[in-house]
């Protein structure tokens, strides 16, 4: 029997947590280097599994198949295809960054008082989140898929609520009070969506028999599955519902602007960089794979709310007083290319897509993350708060503006080669769509440039002149994702060449094929 690698991925970061939380009280930097250490070693059998990974073999690779509750036909099936390996060492990549950014997050907001907090179980509920998340990457069995989908929303729940962001204008009072209503918005829109997904797992068994993705597919393909056009897109609805909550997409995002600013910056970035993407991620996995027709069908509608996604996020980021805000909005604007690219139903578009999955986490983190060590410094979140902060603190700034370019595509940064990806892919099917489209890059460019000038340049504030800059540890946070950012925006090869061939499957479950160019290259 061979070893159980994707099995054993999932189950390091799990039993982390549980080491993790069991560390006594009083021994907090014993639980962070113990959470560190295991983000590692979770990284390291990430990296084993895309070593392994053959992009030019079988669609599901490394499957692993055992019965669990065999009256139902419920298995405990996985399998991962290019996309899958992609996200699960983007999540993998991401966790070490994410535990060394909220070194101090959960450490006690006063020295000899009662008002604590469990650095033990912040630390552990990032590693539990982890293991959830890489699981669901790697489920082929529908209902194994569901029951971790939603159980993430619990460690959310309690590192948003339980770990919020200390710099707060209102005080510590209101700030509890409104971590508290984020996290309960976050959990209710993301149980409501989970709830209507339940219901539509439930009608595909009936449907089917099993919650086998592998088999469902295949005695569709074969024309063993008959299923009803009307049924087919009834349940496409209520998985797409769920996932476009996730996403998150327009107008189901209202939870993750509360969510992302009163989180810990590290948890915003585990939101949006790493929770998100299993949205994004199920909709090539389950939606077009099961359901090809009701895809095909509710397209037009899709690509509309992602454009509306695009401009609406871009235009409110504008606006925003909040730094974190704004990353968030600008978030809500990336995913709407992102499920555009998935729903142009092109390799281009989906290539981009899944592309833009894994760069959209490495800048997000990088702009996050250095805005955490900002907020931190001057106890503010407030743009107005920061001004001059380049003369004091020229790394912090510097960093700051390579996450802030790489938000807004610029070429030789790794977003801009999925942004292109999807906007050419878009454009193929859809001209207007992707014209419209083409403005959230204008957007883009003005809330982010007017974000730097208004906390980076011009008088330097009295509040940010003492200001220190970028420390060892926060040093070696950024600047490893600082270099994937140029790397993947130079030479997007290696990525490309895992996610193509598992996108050119998922074009092929839809029947969709490229556009004809109408005009032939000359020979």
């Amino acid at each position: 029997m061979s070893f159980p690698l994707l099995t054993a991925t999932a189950a390091l970061p799990a039993i982390g947590a549980i080491a993790t939380a069991a560390v006594p009280a009083a021994r907090r930097t014993a639980a962070k280097w113990l959470a560190l250490l295991f983000s590692l070693a979770t990284l390291a059998l990430a990296i084993t599994v895309l070593v392994r990974f053959d992009p030019d073999g079988d669609r599901y690779q490394l499957t692993e198949s055992h019965f669990w509750i065999a009256d139902f036909g419920v298995r405990y099936e996985l399998g991962v295809d290019g996309i899958a390996v992609a996200l699960i060492a983007l999540t993998a990549l991401l966790i070490p960054f994410i535990v060394l950014a909220g070194w101090h997050d959960a450490d006690p907001l006063e020295t000899g008082s009662r008002r604590w907090r469990p650095t033990q179980g912040f630390f552990a509920l990032i590693l539990a989140v982890e293991a959830m998340v890489i699981i669901s990457f790697e489920a082929t069995d529908v209902f194994l898929f569901y029951i971790f989908f939603e159980a993430m929303l619990i460690p959310m729940y309690f590192l948003i609520g339980g770990f919020g962001d200390r710099a707060h204008e209102h005080g510590e009072e209101k700030a509890a009070t409104q971590r508290s209503y984020a996290a309960v918005k976050f959990l209710l829109y993301n149980l409501a969506g989970g709830l209507i997904m339940l219901a539509a797992v439930i009608g595909l068994y009936v449907v089917a028999g099993n919650f086998s993705l592998t088999e469902i597919a295949q005695a569709r393909a074969n024309g063993e599955l008959e299923m009803a056009t009307s049924t087919e897109r009834w349940l496409f609805l209520g998985f797409f519902f769920a996932f476009a909550v996730k996403a998150p997409l327009w107008p189901l995002h209202t939870w993750l602007p509360n969510a992302m600013q009163e989180s810990t910056a590290p948890v915003a970035v585990l939101i949006t960089a790493v929770v998100d993407k299993v949205g994004t991620f199920a909709m090539l996995r389950f939606c077009l794979q099961l359901f090809p027709e009701a895809s095909t069908w509710a397209t037009p509608v899709i690509m509309v709310l992602a454009v509306i996604s695009i401009i609406y996020g871009a235009l409110l980021a504008v606006g925003q007083r909040d730094i974190k805000r704004l990353i968030a909005y600008a978030s809500i604007s990336h995913f709407g290319f992102i499920v555009m690219g998935i729903f142009a139903m092109t390799s281009q578009g989906q290539s981009g897509a899944t592309l833009y999955m894994v760069n959209h986490g490495i800048s997000t983190a990088v702009l996050m993350l250095i805005a955490g060590f900002l907020i931190s410094r001057r106890g503010s979140r407030l743009i107005a708060d920061f001004g001059g902060v380049q003369k004091v603190a020229p790394v912090l700034a510097g960093t700051f503006l390579i996450g802030g370019l790489a938000t807004l595509s610029l070429p030789g940064l790794a977003p801009f080669v999925s942004e292109f990806l999807v906007l050419v892919g878009t454009f193929t099917r859809y001209p207007v769509i992707g014209i419209i489209a083409t403005f959230g890059i204008v957007l883009a460019a003005l809330y982010t440039l007017v974000l730097y000038q208004r906390t980076m340049t011009g008088p330097v504030k009295p509040e940010v002149a003492a200001m220190p800059d970028l420390r060892v540890r926060e040093i070696a946070v950024v600047a490893p994702l600082v270099v994937l950012l140029v790397f993947l925006g130079v030479y997007p090869k290696p990525v490309t060449d895992v996610v193509n061939p598992a996108v050119k499957q998922t074009l092929s479950d839809v029947q969709k094929k490229d556009p004809q160019p109408e005009v032939e290259a000359a020979k």
